[in-house]
């Protein structure tokens, strides 16, 4: 095993005494009176130390090599610039896939418009690709070198890294050397790996659905079996007989096995219901009892029974996950402090760290400033003794597991009673809610003329009137403005988010309504006002009218269960990132094969034709098409003849309705098997990840509901908190007791402590 052992250094029996005698001063006299020089060897632990501490802020593994450079190396690697270069290379090469042919450059992907598209000489997005893929093949060395190859041997994501950089390269070779007329492009299916491994909780999350597979798969072949049962007894109800009038059932949804199984699986969706069932209700009441007690097992119990099993088992799984964090934030501390005093053996007495120590560590340390000063806060209250032992030590990175919470300035003093009592007037709770009461007024009256208006062109409609309304509704909303600033500041109105949402409307409606005035102050008639300058007078009237609209949300902190909503939606967002990942690797690879499978597989009829103008009023036919087929409800720019109609199509798929109707012309224009495809991506996207979606939705929820549950609207609008995954389930984390840091400790590939 590779181990790049820490210099030893001499025994001290009295390490708090020695520190002191070293600094020139009497033990226990706190901090020196100069700076300190700090000798190799001493610089390399320091060095340690921070790394440790900055993987333990980020989750990371500490599993590398600690030498010098290798630290080095490893900070650069890790530094914003190049993390945020790596992830412009990843958006990059998985943003090719619009240009690459089948390009989607065209305004239009409807099959009718045949709108010309740009499609990329050969060698232009290659030239992009391989810088991309070099740039990867610097990442994996980077990777592979700092941890080492015993690490190296055990981490499966590095070596699949090492397959899809193969097999890209070659592939990218072979499209050079075709002249990029090859129609399989194997690196287009891989490149999704690359968002996939650059990102740990992406990574964590993949691995809890991978664990949650099992029971997702028992309630699936209950579903199947649920599915195969009553396709069989509607085949034994709607089986075809003599009189052809009472053949509709059999005709449209039981003619076969696949197409009952296919009717009764969209079913489950309910996406053609009640459609399914009325030919056979027409002639029957009683068959609606077969769909209706269906649609109760498989909708409203087995589905929502898949819902309450992916939330339960992808909960404990995350908690797993989190669990594996927290320890790995733990080990990185112990690990800094155990560098930071393992070249001075202790035989009676306990290892101290020196303040001087901890605060040189902490100003190198890359970390937020608000975790910085909480910190050095805690470190400065052991400065008078001038050390500390191994529980202070870790007690004061405590910080990073707390909520932070954004405290609102002080607001500012004045010495005048009149301007207190000002201050006293625009500070109150009340003008916030005559705002909002003023605000309500303002959408009614926009609404009021919209509806007024609605009949009328718009060369025909008076703005005046609304452009006074506008005026006057502007000016007191400046004046709200402005009586804030001075009762709170400019730091304390910026501190609340909803006054830096008012603030910014105000100042854009403002600026909006003077270059109204400014531009159109000449006495032009109202349709010369309508069409002069670089924007309509309607135009910049409807922007206005959409700013006053959006302006209104600010009642939303205002109510607490809105605000609630808004706040865990606003934390989805953040905590989002792995989902989302996930979800678009899942729409990439789908596309992809979509593509593969059925491009330019629908061809409009050839009765069919479109002027040369290409508007969508000239477009006539003169086939007759089935109702509710994807001819007959024009659904021609849903297709898989380039990436971004694929993603839409996708998209249109996995939101459920009527998504029947791609089943069915994909089964006519290329073969049953078809279904297949869509079958899975509906499994995929709308049972998987839509189920898991909510799953988070719920923890958020519940964990914003549990802590605001007996705050005021005055109480949340004062303080704001940062929620994360990681303390969503703090309660629920068990902290890594000592002996299992230690025996990690003692397990790390790259270090020989000296304990």
């Amino acid at each position: 095993m590779e181990t790049d052992a820490l210099l030893p250094g001499s025994a001290d029996a009295a390490y708090g005494s020695q520190l002191d005698t070293e600094r020139g001063a009497a033990p226990g006299s706190g901090r020196p009176s100069g700076p300190r020089a700090w000798g190799d060897e001493e610089e390399l632990f320091i060095q340690q130390a921070v790394v440790f501490i900055e993987d333990a802020i980020q989750y990371r593994s500490i599993n590398h090599r600690v030498d010098a450079r290798s630290l080095r190396l490893y900070r650069w690697y890790y530094s914003r610039i190049c993390q945020w270069g790596l992830s412009l290379t990843i958006a990059v090469v998985l943003l090719m896939a619009f240009v690459e042919r089948p390009s989607s450059m065209s305004i239009s992907s409807d099959l009718r418009l045949h709108s010309p598209t740009w499609e990329p000489p050969c060698g232009f997005t290659e030239a992009f690709e391989i810088v991309c893929l070099l740039i990867f093949c610097l990442d994996f060395t980077a990777k592979s070198y700092l941890i080492g190859w015993e690490e190296f041997k055990k981490t499966k994501w590095l070596m699949a890294y090492t397959v899809v950089l193969s097999v890209s390269l070659v592939d990218w070779v072979l499209s050079v050397s075709m002249v990029c007329d090859e129609r399989l492009r194997v690196r287009r299916l891989l490149r999704p790996f690359f968002l996939l491994q650059d990102s740990s909780l992406m990574k964590k999350t993949l691995k809890c659905i991978k664990r949650t597979l099992p029971e997702i798969a028992s309630v699936l072949l209950l579903l199947a079996l649920h599915l195969c049962l009553f396709t069989m007894i509607g085949m034994l109800l709607f089986a075809k007989t003599e009189d052809v009038q009472k053949n509709g059932e059999w005709k449209s949804y039981f003619r076969n096995m696949p197409t009952a199984l296919t009717s009764l699986l969209v079913l489950l969706t309910t996406a053609n219901n009640p459609d399914v069932m009325i030919p056979a209700y027409s002639m029957n009441r009683a068959y609606c009892i077969f769909f209706i007690i269906f649609s109760v097992i498989g909708t409203y119990c087995l589905m929502n029974l898949l819902t309450a099993i992916i939330y339960n088992q992808f909960r404990g799984y995350l908690l797993m996950s989190v669990q594996t964090s927290i320890i790995r934030r733990r080990l990185g501390i112990r690990a800094a402090f155990q560098v930071l005093t393992c070249q001075r053996v202790q035989e009676a007495v306990e290892v101290h760290v020196g303040v001087d120590v901890v605060q040189e560590v902490m100003t190198r340390v890359q970390m937020e400033n608000y975790y910085r000063t909480a910190i050095a806060t805690e470190v400065q209250l052991h400065g008078e003794v001038g050390y500390m032992d191994r529980e202070q030590f870790k007690n004061i990175f405590d910080e990073l597991d707390k909520d932070r919470i954004q405290e609102h300035p002080p607001l500012p003093q004045y010495d005048s009673l009149a301007l207190q009592r000002l201050q006293k007037v625009f500070s109150h709770h009340y003008l916030t809610v005559l705002g909002n009461v003023v605000a309500l007024a303002h959408v009614l009256a926009v609404c009021t003329i919209l509806v007024l208006n609605s009949e009328k062109a718009t060369v025909d409609r008076d703005n005046y009137i609304i452009e006074i309304i506008n005026l006057c509704f502007i000016l007191y909303y400046l004046c709200e403005m402005c009586g804030k600033i001075f009762a709170f500041g400019w730091r304390g109105y910026l501190s609340y988010r909803n006054n830096i949402f008012d603030g910014f409307c105000t100042v854009l409606l403002l600026v909006l309504l003077i270059t109204i005035y400014i531009t159109y102050k000449s006495p032009l008639s109202q349709s010369e006002r309508l069409f002069h300058g670089l924007l309509s007078l309607w135009e910049m009237i409807r922007l206005v009218n959409m700013l006053i609209v959006f302006r209104f949300l600010r009642i939303i902190p205002n109510i607490k269960l809105m605000s609630l909503v808004a706040s865990t939606l606003l934390d989805l967002v953040k905590n989002l990132r792995a989902f989302a990942g996930i979800l678009v690797v899942a729409y990439y690879v789908f596309a992809m094969v979509g593509i593969w499978l059925f491009e330019g597989a629908i061809k409009p009829p050839q009765g069919m034709s479109v002027l040369s103008n290409g508007s969508m009023e000239n477009i006539t036919s003169n086939v007759s098409m089935e109702c509710g087929t994807y001819e007959q409800l024009e659904y021609w720019p849903n297709n898989f003849d380039d990436f971004a109609a694929a993603i839409v199509l996708l998209y249109d798929v996995m939101v459920i309705n009527n998504w029947q109707v791609f089943l069915n012309v994909y089964t006519r224009f290329t073969t049953g098997w078809s279904k297949i495809y869509f079958v899975c991506w509906w499994i995929t996207s709308s049972v998987m990840w839509v189920n898991l979606f909510v799953a988070l939705i719920l923890e958020n929820f519940i964990y914003k509901w549990d802590r605001s549950h007996s705050c005021s609207v005055a109480d949340v609008e004062n303080i704001s908190y940062e929620t994360s995954v990681q303390l969503i389930f703090k309660s629920q984390i068990q902290e890594p007791t000592e002996e299992e840091l230690v025996c990690h400790l003692h397990k790390h590939p790259h270090l020989d402590l000296q304990w």
